[in-house]
């Protein structure tokens, strides 16, 4: 499906969130950067807060460390999550009508459970891919091949 006029653009990763709102039309595709946030990456040592934890072998002697939980996923997913809630805001102001999302593989999963509803029902293009680094018009490409993709018949 083309990318109408006004459509809102997310490209968004563990640490940058992008809005653009496309000022072109179904057949040219024309980025405008609407708004932009980035998070601090902090270092392990600041996000968590003691060793750990441990428990005593039921057999033989020692002790057996449980699995250190992942604390930069945990903030990236919870960054991800800050932009569903983004959208979900958005689309109950009726800020538009057609979405389209760019995120990597884990991003765009934990983004897709969080959707709203509403937020799923505008959905019209999502690319499972990183370009939160990347220029417009590389963004603009990306989603030129994707809704053009889209649009050949199937033989």
């Amino acid at each position: 499906m083309p990318l109408p006029h006004n459509a809102l653009v997310l490209v968004a990763d563990g640490r940058k969130m992008l809005f653009f709102r496309n000022r072109g039309d179904e057949n040219q595709i024309d980025l405008r950067t609407e708004a932009h946030d980035q998070r601090e990456d902090r270092k392990d040592r600041d996000i968590k807060t003691d060793a750990p934890g441990a428990t005593k072998q039921s057999a033989g002697y020692g002790r057996s460390t449980y699995e250190e939980t992942d604390f930069q996923q945990q903030e990236e997913d919870r960054w991800i999550k800050d932009a569903a809630d983004e959208l979900k805001a958005r689309v109950l102001r009726n800020d538009f009508d057609a979405l389209a999302i760019i995120a990597p593989p884990k991003a765009l999963g934990v983004l897709k459970k969080c959707l709203h509803k509403e937020v799923e029902r505008r959905l019209v293009c999502t690319v499972n891919k990183e370009m939160s680094g990347r220029p417009i018009p590389d963004i603009e490409a990306l989603l030129d091949g994707e809704t053009q993709a889209e649009e050949l018949p199937v033989v």
